[in-house]
């Protein structure tokens, strides 16, 4: 299991890698200000998918990384 400062460390390499320094910041700021519930968030993000298709991205999304 990693550190809190592992996963942060990872978490913004990830954000700036995907996002990009103006984005990740825009993103980080939203998290800031807005009310957040992640749980809320996990369950609608996927909402109308069913656990096949979630599966099937995933693996696409691993076969493109490498």
């Amino acid at each position: 299991m990693s550190t809190k400062e592992e996963i942060k460390q990872r978490g913004m390499k990830a954000l700036l890698k995907e996002l990009g320094d103006v984005d990740t910041e825009v993103f980080i700021k939203m998290l800031i200000r807005e009310p957040f519930d992640y749980t809320k968030w996990q369950r609608d993000l996927w909402a109308d998918m069913d656990v096949d298709e979630i599966s099937e991205q995933a693996t696409e999304y691993q076969k493109k990384k490498g």
